[in-house]
């Protein structure tokens, strides 16, 4: 005997002209989403279902009869990615009767951004057995491959509320750091949650960086927690979100769910003690560039926190983004790219800067050179990779040894340090400096160097420090005449 709920059921969603289908949702002890079937689909859904999951079959000439056999009665999750999110609102709309309206970017996974209506339906019919553990629900959707920032924006006025806050603290005249730390309290305080931060991430890189964070009082803070987590753990969450816009997980259930498919991640939420999580990606030219990470959450929210970190974390990402790429530019103006340390161009500013700054307040400050001796002929004897290799390894020789000082490539093979470090201590980094680069066939610096101690006349200093480095570097070429230019 035919199903009653069939036949209304296809009546219903055979009226709309969108691809519409009713779900039925059985949840378990807990309340959580036990099993999700497509009940019935529409004849729209039917075509869709095809472009977007059998690619390459023509939708124009497809058999109904087939496509709603291959559908119907099948679990949701064995078309499409098992979602936990879309489960949690299938619960809000078939069991606790909500009206459910979402707009998400599903590019990564489907090539569209997704506009999902959801709602509860009944079958009003004494002669049908109502199973005590399904509820039904009504799910429709359109696809569309640019935003459409109407419906992006058409949200409830306290979420709209929230997210023009952040977005007016992102575009005031502060500090990047400073405004990105001041919406991070918000959305912490926003989502009721015990943590919150925002990460940046580079694949190529293999790094990753906390920029701003909020948590509660006498907590560890987030670099604290992360500096001990590798990297190859935000790549988890990378391929994670290859089937999904965000991870959310609110319980156990969710818990032991990703435990299955990212053991090693589980395993430190749980010595970090993480009972809720949502993570959003940050996405930037179709590449993750960063993620917003929110612990233990009010779930009872869950809904409302998530439409709201979908709009904020869309103007995060642009807000990153631009910030990452100022960085690369204020990198690729003042880092050689060879040893990477500064400059010239940066040392002739910070010197110009540096040299005003000591003249109105004069404090000790040192001045060394170092220039290698002997790279003309490693150049001509053994090429100019290995003269490359030569100036690389000097750099990190340097940078090893004044690691809070700052360096200076100032020309084709002279280092300049400036640093405030006390005399005692200065003199015994040059004297480490001489130790470890004194080899006449490889490292070997000719080093002269300057302490000024209350005038504050920094090129003077400069210049005294050069002129000792060219007596040393004197005194290597008549001790190595095979080794002068």
């Amino acid at each position: 005997m035919a199903d009653p709920r069939y036949e209304q059921f296809r009546a219903l969603v055979n009226n709309f002209t969108i691809p519409a289908c009713i779900l039925s949702v059985k949840k378990n002890e807990k309340g959580l989403c036990s099993d999700a079937r497509f009940f019935v689909v529409n004849e729209v859904f039917k075509k869709s279902y095809l472009e977007t999951f059998k690619a390459g079959e023509n939708a124009d000439s497809f058999d109904s009869d087939a496509v709603a056999k291959m559908v119907e009665g099948t679990l949701y999750h064995d078309h499409m990615p098992k979602d936990l999110k879309f489960e949690s609102l299938l619960i809000e709309a078939a069991w606790k009767k909500k009206n459910i309206h979402t707009y998400v970017d599903t590019t990564k996974m489907y090539g569209y951004w997704t506009e999902d209506i959801i709602f509860p339906v009944e079958f009003k019919d004494d002669k049908t057995v109502k199973e005590p553990d399904t509820e039904f629900c009504l799910f429709m959707y359109t696809l569309n491959k640019d935003m459409d920032t109407g419906k992006y924006a058409s949200v409830s006025p306290d979420i709209s509320s929230f997210v023009i806050k952040a977005c007016l603290e992102l575009r005031n005249e502060k500090d990047f750091i400073l405004s990105m730390n001041t919406v991070t309290e918000d959305i912490r305080d926003y989502t009721r949650a015990f943590r919150a931060a925002v990460l940046t991430y580079d694949k190529d890189q293999r790094n990753y960086d906390v920029i701003a964070e909020s948590h509660a009082k006498s907590a560890a803070t987030v670099k604290e927690i992360f500096s001990d987590i590798p990297f190859d753990i935000l790549e988890v969450w990378e391929e994670l979100l290859k089937g999904t816009n965000c991870i959310i997980i609110e319980n156990e259930s969710d818990m032991a769910h990703y435990e299955k498919l990212a053991p090693k991640w589980v395993k430190t939420m749980r010595d970090n003690d993480v009972k809720s999580l949502c993570l959003m990606p940050f996405i930037h030219q179709e590449l993750i560039i960063g993620f917003l990470y929110i612990k233990n959450f009010d779930t009872s929210e869950t809904t409302r926190i998530k439409e709201t970190l979908e709009l904020v974390s869309f103007f995060l990402a642009a807000e990153v983004a631009n910030h990452l790429f100022l960085e690369k530019l204020e990198y690729l103006s003042n880092v050689d790219m060879l040893t990477g340390v500064y400059n010239r161009n940066c040392m002739n500013v910070n010197v110009d800067e540096l040299a005003i700054k000591l003249k109105l307040n004069p404090r000790p400050f040192n001045v060394a050179f170092f220039d290698l001796n002997g790279l003309k002929s490693i150049n001509d004897n053994g090429g100019h990779n290995m003269g490359d290799q030569l100036l690389i390894e000097s750099a990190e020789v340097l940078k090893d040894i004044y690691k809070k000082d700052k360096i200076y490539r100032a020309g084709g093979d002279e280092f300049v340090v400036i640093s405030f470090d006390s005399k005692e201590n200065f003199e015994a980094k040059i004297e480490e400096t001489r130790k470890r680069a004194s080899d006449p066939n490889w490292i070997y610096f000719a080093i002269g160097y300057y302490r000024d101690e209350s005038k504050g006349k920094l090129r003077l200093a400069m210049r005294y420090a050069d002129e000792a480095m060219y007596k040393d570097k004197n005194a290597f070429y008549e001790a190595h005449p095979e080794k002068r230019r």
